[in-house]
């Protein structure tokens, strides 16, 4: 079955609180803007039945109210929305192919909004009881468990640490931990300050069998993995940190991971390849928020319009028919701006048969990126739009090398 080709200027992949503000950023500026989401638009937020850390709610609010929210702003600036899986990125340089099952788009820049997943236990009945108390997070739902008593499953740094924080509201927190006494996995100063807080009972050599209760959780029946036998305990909810996984086996191969998945970014939200951004969980950071994901797509959406811009620029000004001798220098570089003069000598010996095009990189090296320029200062020889030599420029003997192809 051949694929349709649709033609985006941006194209965000995931609907949650970074997606869906990366689109809205996007939408604004007039960009034709796609927002591809495989389930249910406003990501794990939705699962969070009251949010009470996101500024402007000081009552707090319901987590899929506040997505609804966040879906109905987007969507006023015009933004296309599909519901469907993305099976394959790939990076052309010129453009994006993001790849769905009967849609080939392509797209000038691509925000990376994915989003990940908590590990779950696998135990009966847990689908049943998530958000009908089992949660994922302890500082957006500690509060609802005031004066009560709590299970967390996990002993490493996220499960102890948040599980100290549950202290300050909950009458107990008790904790399953799959280790010999006196065993986790978190680091040495938050395993001696748990073992040292009165309100929290370790629970050795378990792991969850099963969730019990009716229309809420009510009870966690644990197995101890030395004798077999159940232990059903008591709870008013149950907190899962086992782990998270970031969704991004499709960018395997093509963006830089860190060891455990997550995409690395700079503070611009750029990736390894020029024009694909990454906002919100997806990517490696240390906290993991619908506050710090709306300043990540805010971030993303504002510098893929920025690449886009220079995109257009680029295939305005050099990748066009005819050619075209593109200088790449930084212009506080004393070397470098000797270097020009030499280079508009050049030019003018081949006037009628080229244009130079001058890049600075000093406020900035994306067009460098873009270009894939092999170093600062370098000369690059376009015809048609395609590369056809690509030179480092330290010295005179470049020149002379980029006068031969000119000479083509």
């Amino acid at each position: 079955m051949e694929k349709r080709i649709e033609n985006y200027d941006v194209v965000v992949i995931g609907g949650g609180a970074a997606g869906m503000t990366a689109a809205l950023y996007a939408g604004r500026a007039r960009l034709k803007t796609l927002l591809i989401e495989k389930s249910l638009i406003g990501g794990l937020a939705t699962y969070t039945s009251e949010v009470e850390n996101y500024p402007g709610f000081p009552e707090g609010i319901d987590g899929t109210e506040l997505m609804k929210l966040f879906d109905k702003q987007f969507r006023r600036f015009g933004v296309d929305v599909k519901l469907t899986d993305v099976k394959s990125v790939e990076d052309r340089q010129k453009y994006k192919v993001v790849s769905t099952f009967r849609v080939d788009y392509h797209a000038k820049a691509v925000v990376v909004a994915t989003g990940g997943r908590p590990r779950m236990t696998g135990a009966r009945n847990e689908a049943q009881f998530c958000d009908k108390g089992i949660s994922f997070c302890a500082t957006c739902d500690a509060a609802r468990y005031t004066g009560k008593k709590v299970l967390v499953i996990g002993s490493g740094d996220a499960a102890i640490e948040e599980g100290m924080f549950l202290t300050r509201f909950c009458r107990e927190v008790w904790v399953s931990v799959i280790h010999d006494t006196g065993i986790m996995d978190a680091n040495e100063v938050a395993k001696e300050k748990a073992l040292a807080n009165p309100k929290m009972h370790f629970l050795w050599n378990t792991v969850v069998d099963s969730f019990e209760g009716d229309d809420m959780l009510g009870q966690v029946v644990l197995k101890n993995l030395k004798t077999g036998d159940l232990e059903p305990i008591d709870v008013d909810g149950c907190f899962l940190f086992i782990g998270y996984l970031p969704n991004t086996k499709v960018f395997e191969g093509l963006l830089e991971l860190d060891k455990r998945g997550y995409i690395m970014t700079n503070e611009d939200m750029e990736t390894s390849v020029p024009g694909i951004f990454a906002a919100g969980d997806v990517r490696h950071k240390t906290l993991r928020q619908v506050a710090t994901s709306v300043g990540d797509g805010a971030i993303a959406g504002y510098m893929a319009e920025k690449y886009v811009d220079e995109i257009e620029t680029l295939e305005k000004d050099i990748l066009k028919e005819g050619k075209v001798l593109v200088y790449i220098y930084n212009a506080v570089d004393e070397q470098d701006r000797a270097l020009l003069t030499k280079v508009e000598a050049l030019h003018k010996e081949f006037e009628c048969g080229c244009d130079l095009k001058v890049i600075d990189v000093y406020k900035g090296d994306r067009m460098a990126k873009i270009l894939q320029a092999p170093a600062i200062p370098s000369l690059m020889v376009f015809k048609n739009g395609e590369v056809i030599r690509s030179l480092p420029c330290a010295d005179a003997s470049s020149i002379e090398e980029i006068r031969k192809a000119l000479s083509c």
